[in-house]
């Protein structure tokens, strides 16, 4: 009988001790977060400080390209993207600086990136991609532009917003005037490079604003300013006639780009 006592009594030790007490638990949730917050940061490649094409022949080959294949774009394209948007870089005088001048060296640019795998952010000081969201959203971005095809079929988008209130603290009412030249600055770096790396695209500035920062749940002073596809461009004509599907988009393609309007022509007179 004395027996049966103890083994019972070794059996109840046994589950308590099994048994998981509410701050282990907690502990465990957190330790389980900070996992998938790990493996939702991507750590970029180092971007290349030397290329092979020359600024000047950059320059004369720059052209929008609107229409794209369906290659990915590597992790080393991404990176050499971003970074000459918005990259640290090394200045003499004053040290560390970016790739593009910001008025009063205050930074009110935050870049984010569309892909197929889902919707991340810049982080510049580590050179890093954050996934904010799941899923691809780039036919849900097309259609916060007017239904600009360019948007859902290129690889990648890069979106470029601002926090004016970065620029205002100091400049007060010229901040927007500040903020939106060093948008140009960061969007022609991007176009830049991607014509040095073989690549196309275009910078898209039509677009609902409240929708965008729905689509990719941006922060309320989080404000786009444009909306950039990028990729491997498709040059033959009827290579971008037949590369269209319109059927994804809500609105009327016709619509909203002058250069869609002129193709979808062309495809309705067989030329």
């Amino acid at each position: 009988m004395c027996q049966m006592w103890i083994a019972i009594l070794l059996i109840c030790l046994f589950c308590c001790g099994c048994r998981a007490k509410p701050e282990e638990k907690a502990a465990e949730r957190r330790i389980s977060k900070r996992i998938a917050l790990e493996d939702a940061m991507i750590k970029l490649p180092e971007p290349k400080r030397n290329g092979e094409m020359s600024l000047e022949k950059a320059l004369g080959s720059r052209e929008c390209k609107r229409n794209f294949t369906e290659q990915d774009l590597t992790l080393e394209q991404i990176s050499q993207l971003l970074w000459a948007a918005q990259g640290r870089a090394l200045d003499a005088i004053t040290g560390a600086t970016r790739t593009a001048p910001s008025a009063g060296a205050l930074q009110p640019l935050e870049l984010y990136v569309v892909s197929k795998d889902g919707v991340y952010h810049y982080g510049v000081e580590k050179h890093i991609l954050k996934k904010i969201k799941e899923r691809d959203r780039r036919s849900q971005l097309a259609n916060a532009a007017l239904g600009q095809f360019s948007i859902a079929e290129a690889p990648i988008n890069i979106v470029i917003t601002a926090v004016y209130g970065r620029t205002a603290a100091k400049y007060g009412e010229r901040a927007p005037r500040y903020v939106h030249i060093e948008a140009g600055h960061a969007a022609q770096n991007i176009l830049l490079q991607a014509v040095a790396m073989g690549l196309g695209g275009v910078p898209i500035g039509a677009f609902h604003d409240d929708q965008v920062q729905k689509v990719l749940s941006l922060p309320q002073n989080h404000e786009p300013l444009y909306i950039i596809p990028l990729g491997s461009g498709l040059t033959n004509l009827k290579n971008f006639q037949t590369n269209i599907n319109y059927s994804i988009f809500k609105h009327d393609p016709c619509d909203c780009d002058p250069f869609v309007y002129h193709f979808h022509r062309l495809s309705e007179i067989g030329t």
